[in-house]
């Protein structure tokens, strides 16, 4: 009789351990149960659905439950697992149509339920305008609000990777947009001379941006959000976006005994094993190791979730895979600013107890002569002992963020300043000066 793998959750993490998992092993059984009605999709593009840049839903739907079927993986969708037995190997599991409960049995189970997003305790949180954006859903209700109401003060909580996407999306809708910090400075996995380049510009399109700022509650009229009090004083708007940050769905590992470990992430080895036997967990749910550290670390983001899910599902269908852990990077543009990171940042090296030094250069992207050459902003910090790398960070225009993937190859591989001074790195005037200004940036420290 066939081994039978459960998978828990779908999207990024459970559908990569679902498919990785089927390929390795044929014969494995393969049940997928999710308590979403969309099992994989786009979701890192829900701010360009909401900005009608990209126009239809399907467009960011990469796979059905009948094309999963064809692969003889078998996905049943809005059901949600509400108990998991390790130690009869049984999950409980709830349809949401008609409530009802049942169990299925499992030789192996991943579990990839994801993240949630993280709702501060403020007061009227009830109140018509109010989102989070997490899901496809989501991106439909907020749609269906800027169509209905023509909102045109929009109020954007939270200054990391999602709020200013969503910036650009609510300015395309007309909207002026106030983004409000709690931290110090928006972009917070940023440096703060490099996010102030970004605050700069933001301002300088009309946007408001208030940092070091609380927001302490929502006001209504008619049931509909038009004010929020803040540590600054009232903030007129008539949208709320809520975008501060996610919460691991790990509760029901918990209740089942398995261990958890930072932010309350799901606890997993290089090879997602969780503490209990024959159970893995991957994607938002679980932690991840950093791969300059090794320390136990929780970083939410769709790439380490592919990846995460593709290991748990090669070793639940019998493989020996593990992950080398993460830097970190990450990538993003607000209107025609482009901002990226990897590696540590010199805030986090000063934490950690590195001796480090940090350089920044500004040059262009392109031959400086050529049409359309942006500007560009690069941050290397380099070990003072060993001039390794240990992080970069990126702030531009014109195609210069995708430069971080130099910076984190490099990192990768534990490369030198010494190392990568010379790189033979490609020339042509409409893509680069002659001095790439990434070699620009590791010829500081020469």
């Amino acid at each position: 009789m066939a081994e039978k793998l459960v998978v828990i959750g779908g999207v990024a993490a459970g559908m990569s351990a679902a498919s990785k998992a089927k390929r390795v092993n044929p014969a494995l059984e393969v049940q997928v149960y999710t308590d979403d009605e969309f099992i994989s999709y786009a979701g890192c593009g829900l701010p360009y659905f909401i900005g009608d840049v990209i126009l239809a839903k399907q467009d960011l739907i990469a796979k059905t439950a009948e094309q999963f079927a064809r692969q003889d993986i078998a996905v049943e969708t809005s059901v949600r697992a509400i108990q998991i037995k390790p130690a009869d190997k049984t999950v409980i599991l709830q349809r949401l149509n008609n409530d009802e409960i049942f169990a299925t049995s499992y030789d192996r189970l991943v579990i990839a339920t994801g993240a949630r997003p993280f709702v501060p305790a403020l007061k009227n949180l009830d109140l018509n305008g109010i989102f989070t954006l997490r899901t496809i859903h989501d991106s439909l209700n907020i749609r269906r609000y800027i169509a209905e109401m023509q909102p045109q003060k929009a109020l954007v909580v939270g200054g990391g990777y999602i709020g200013l996407e969503m910036i650009e999306n609510l300015i395309l809708h007309g909207c002026e947009v106030i983004l409000v910090e709690r931290a110090p400075h928006i972009v917070p996995n940023m440096d703060e001379d490099m996010a102030q380049i970004v605050h700069d510009y933001l301002e300088s399109k009309g946007v408001s941006v208030l940092t070091s700022t609380d927001i302490n509650g929502l006001v209504g009229e008619n049931k509909i959000v038009c004010a929020a009090e803040s540590s600054q004083g009232n903030i007129d708007c008539d949208f709320v976006l809520l975008s501060t940050g996610v919460i691991p769905n790990s509760e029901i590992a918990a209740e089942a005994g398995l261990a958890l470990g930072v932010k309350n992430a799901i606890r997993v080895n290089e090879r997602m094993e969780t503490s209990a036997d024959s159970i893995y967990a991957a994607g938002d749910c679980a932690v991840t190791y950093h791969l300059l550290t090794g320390q136990e670390v929780y970083i939410p983001m769709g790439t380490t979730a592919n990846k995460q899910g593709k290991i748990a599902g090669e070793n639940a269908g019998g493989g020996n895979a593990r992950s080398a852990g993460v830097l970190g990077t990450g990538i993003a543009r607000v209107l025609d600013l482009e901002m990226a990171r990897t590696g540590l940042s010199e805030n986090e090296c000063t934490r950690l107890g590195f001796e480090v030094s940090s350089r920044t250069i500004s040059a262009k992207t392109a031959a400086r002569y050529y049409p359309g050459a942006g500007d560009i902003h690069v941050k290397l910090t380099v070990d003072n002992n060993s001039l390794r790398v240990l992080g970069g960070q990126i702030v531009g225009f014109s195609g210069a963020a995708k430069r971080i993937d130099t910076l984190a190859a490099s990192i990768t591989t534990g490369a030198t300043v010494k190392q990568l001074i010379d790189m033979d790195l490609a020339y042509s005037p409409p893509f680069s000066p002659v001095w790439d200004p990434v070699l620009i940036a590791l010829n500081q420290f020469a």
